[in-house]
């Protein structure tokens, strides 16, 4: 019923820059936080960036100054902007929405960013 479609990966030279996307479709209402979080061959998945309900925003330390997420409500889309990428970014890439509920989440389908040195 409710998609996450995420798009905007993929390969980049150290440096540069992309900006993923997510669209939300469906019947979604009360959203509590969005966020995006990245899982690299061998490692855990990470939350990369977070955006409460109410505007804030953190970030993990490794992105901090390089990465921004926004959000724009009228077309029910979450970004993250991704500047000074470097080679240990490359990873997949998943959007996530909780809802109000702190129990009901949405996944994107992934996207991958490769960065290469």
């Amino acid at each position: 019923q409710v998609q996450l479609v995420e798009s905007g990966g993929g390969l980049v030279q150290a440096g540069g820059s992309l900006r993923l996307s997510c669209v939300a479709s469906g019947s979604i209402f009360s959203i509590l936080m969005m966020g995006w979080y990245r899982q690299a061959p061998g490692r855990q998945r990470e939350l990369v960036a977070m955006l409460t309900n109410d505007g804030r925003t953190n970030y993990v330390d490794s992105v901090k100054g390089r990465f921004t997420i926004s959000r724009d409500n009228a077309k029910n889309t979450v970004y993250l902007q991704m500047n000074s990428l470097k080679p240990e970014d490359t990873a997949a890439y998943y959007c996530n929405i909780r809802l109000n509920d702190w129990v009901t989440n949405y996944w994107g389908q992934g996207t991958q960013v490769t960065v290469s040195s």
